[in-house]
């Protein structure tokens, strides 16, 4: 394997897991991302023999200042100091790695790599970065092995070293030598990587979370997520049930054996109750932060507070979502939250109450959430009593809803005896006469309600949700819209539940009287092929998917969420387990129980390992100290005496105008001598075997072989060649 070619594959690799690193883990626009890949792309692509042009040159001096006044003004502008910064480290990579010349670049190449894995631990990387990691960590040492190794070899180039043969460096040809790196080599160097990570991973276990998440920027992710924003418009509908981007993951404690593929579960996010005819707002915005009791941990009641030996729990593991809202099952009596990576000077977390039931979370924790939703049993009776000042805002309908809407409501429910079996005639109605199209041809008229229930009858969740909320108020019932998930498709491998961004979905709330106790009661009007999760459960392309989205929720858990709390339980576990052990094997009892508690044999090991430590220094120390040099002592002498003796017949050559060629070896510039006939041929010769056999041959120069060498070189210097032997 050729030296240099070997070398620039490892620092391309390293250099391109850094900006994929970044890639993966910052904020930076989709536009942003396909200009730092192309421009990574075309940097690796480029020939080595193409970064010596002039224009590359020219590149390498202004395209960094050049960069740095763009993101200058960008940062002037308004953009995030982060992005920024991110941004102008990866294309900054992008014209290291274009402009390249020699070990020096190659070496700022790998500082710049290792500044986007900082800013990608920094930015809370998730799986990707974590692979890319691992990468770095397998490339890394063989890279700066060779970068050092090729720093050395042009660097004796530059101070005028020669090689064995008394040529000077070529450093074009050690990099095409094959056997400078081998297959061992790179064995070697990759296997680094093991002790590597392990004190990685330990240092990562043991150093003490004292809530540095405070760096942990990662943004939540922006745009617009279908039916999660304080204005759901009919008209303005973007991607709906074709998101593959994971939402929330859930678990139920009590699923049969084997558990279904499939579970249709309504997450309930947020509600509204003012419609205007093309979009759904709120009327009351007040949120107030909900208080818990201190013997409940972070627990917050809905109905009440929960009750985890009685109440049904499903645990939610909630991604980033803007507003950050909290999801719940239906019969919710309670959450207990289960907060990480809480911050040492950030805002503590805090759960809100907002209008129409919706619950909100803000604090450290932002950036994502993991509570568990405690369910009522089937007979507690949840009544939730609506104020009297409260029912007109339900019972709304716009000025310029055309009245044939109310019309249809009243022909299709007024034959039904109660409010409740009013509402169900609207649901199966709509459910069984119109078609679920996420087209939503109805979107960009004037009246798109109307559109829908006389003209198009198709479309998607909302237009559904909405024509049953505006035709239970057409016959007097109270109702209002609710949006949220439906879920989800079961993973394998995380033994829990994914719900995606596809599986947005809304539906009913209808206030009813005259079924017991009163209460808000659920409808869902939209046909089962768009009330329940697309994803596909079964095929390779699955078993994939899965895969990789459970190793990501593991790493997201593990990794990115590993705190100091469970840290301390991770410890406290590990006490617990070996208490355990000691009490089973009878080691806790006597002298011997006190020498085997934890903190003893801790300290103990602690000191073995020090004492341990001081005498392999010492014994190292020692044996460097009575290690035998004289050997190659002699050897370094005698190589650099038949050196200097070569270099003494050279300066002697020279003056008889018979410099030889830096390209030329010394034995082949002698017999070139000889096949000239030159007067000096045979002695040069002569001379020049006693310097090789020195040199390679393992022959000593004595004091009267040196005196010898030295004569015959001042005989050489002195020749006069006569004009009869002149050469041929």
């Amino acid at each position: 394997m050729r030296f240099g070619l070997v070398h620039r594959i490892m620092t391309d690799a390293l250099a391109a897991l850094g900006v994929l690193a970044v890639v993966n883990t910052a904020s930076m626009s989709p536009w942003t991302n396909a200009v730092v890949l192309v421009g990574l792309a075309i940097a690796l692509a480029l020939p080595e023999s193409w970064q010596n042009k002039s224009i590359l040159r020219h590149v390498a001096t202004v395209g960094p200042l050049a960069l740095f006044l763009v993101q200058a003004a960008r940062l002037i502008a308004g953009r995030s100091a982060l992005d920024v910064a991110v941004e102008f480290a990866a294309l900054l990579q992008i014209i290291r790695l274009s402009t390249r010349r020699g070990a020096a670049h190659d070496q700022q190449i790998i500082v710049l790599a290792l500044l986007h894995f900082v800013a990608g631990t920094v930015l809370g990387g998730g799986l990707t970065y974590g692979i890319c990691f691992l990468g770095f960590l397998v490339v890394a040492p063989g890279a700066l092995v060779l970068s050092h190794l090729r720093r050395e070899v042009e660097g004796n180039y530059r101070q005028g070293a020669r090689d064995r043969t008394g040529l000077p460096v070529d450093v074009p040809r050690i990099l095409r030598s094959r056997r400078v790196v081998g297959r061992g080599f790179l064995a070697a160097t990759c296997l680094l990587s093991v002790p590597i990570f392990m004190f990685t991973a330990a240092l990562f276990v043991l150093f003490p979370r004292v809530g540095l998440s405070l760096l942990l920027l990662n943004h939540p992710r922006q745009g617009r997520m279908v039916g999660f924003s304080d204005h759901v418009d009919l008209g303005q509908v973007g991607v709906l049930r074709s998101d593959p981007s994971i939402a929330l993951r859930f678990e139920v404690s009590d699923l049969p054996d084997p558990p279904p593929a499939l579970l249709t579960l309504r997450l309930r996010g947020t509600a509204f109750d003012k419609y205007d005819g093309a979009a759904w707002d709120r009327t009351l915005n007040d949120r107030r932060v909900m208080d818990h009791a201190p013997e409940s941990g972070e627990s917050y009641p809905v109905f009440r507070y929960p009750n985890p030996a009685i109440d049904r729990r499903v645990s939610i593991d909630l991604e980033p979502i803007d507003p950050p809202v909290i999801f719940l099952p239906p019969r919710t009596v309670g959450v207990r939250v289960k907060p990480q990576n809480q911050a040492l000077l950030g805002d503590p977390l805090s759960v809100h109450r907002g209008p129409e039931g919706e619950l909100r979370y803000a604090g450290s924790d932002a950036h994502g959430l993991r509570y568990d939703a405690f369910l009522a049993g089937e007979r507690e009776v949840l009544g939730e009593p609506m104020p009297p000042g409260d029912r007109e805002r339900y019972l709304t309908v716009p000025v310029a809803l055309p009245k044939r809407i109310g019309d249809l409501a009243h022909e299709w429910a007024d034959a039904q005896p109660s409010n409740f079996l009013k509402a169900k005639a609207l649901e199966e109605h709509l459910k069984k006469d119109f078609r679920y199209d996420t087209g939503s041809p109805s979107g960009g008229k004037p009246q798109p309600l109307d559109h829908f229930l006389f003209e198009s009858k198709r479309g998607h969740c909302e237009f559904f949700s909405t024509a049953m909320a505006m035709m239970l108020r057409e016959l007097g019932i109270p109702s209002r819209n609710v949006t949220g998930f439906v879920g989800g498709t079961y993973n394998r491998f995380s033994r829990s539940y994914t719900v995606r961004e596809g599986d947005a979905h809304s539906w009913v709330e209808a206030y009813l009287e005259d079924i017991g106790r009163p209460g808000w009661q659920t409808f869902d009007p939209t046909p089962s092929a768009g009330a329940r999760p697309l994803q596909e459960t079964a095929g390779p392309l699955v078993y994939i998917r899965d895969l990789i989205e459970a190793m990501s929720q593991r790493w997201n858990r593990y990794v990115i969420g590993y705190d100091l709390r469970t840290q301390l339980r991770l410890f406290e576990d590990l006490s617990t387990k070996y208490e355990k052990f000691r009490h089973k094997s009878e080691l806790d009892k006597g002298t011997l129980g006190k020498m085997t508690r934890a903190p003893v044999l801790a300290g103990g090991l602690l000191a073995v390992a020090a004492i341990g430590y001081v005498l392999w220094r010492r014994r190292r120390r020692s044996g460097e100290e009575n290690d035998d040099k004289t050997p190659i002592e002699k050897l370094d002498k005698k190589l650099e005496a038949a050196t200097a003796l070569y270099r003494a017949l050279e300066t002697a050559m020279a003056a008889q105008g018979l410099s030889r060629p830096p390209c030329l070896p010394p034995l082949r510039h002698a017999e070139d001598l000889i096949a000239r006939n030159h007067p000096l041929g045979d002695e040069v010769a002569a001379l020049t075997q006693v310097y090789l056999e020195a040199r390679f041959g393992g022959a000593s120069i004595d004091e009267g072989d040196r005196k010898d060498f030295e004569r015959r070189i001042r005989e050489i210097r002195v020749f006069r060649p006569q004009p009869d032997a002149a050469p041929a």
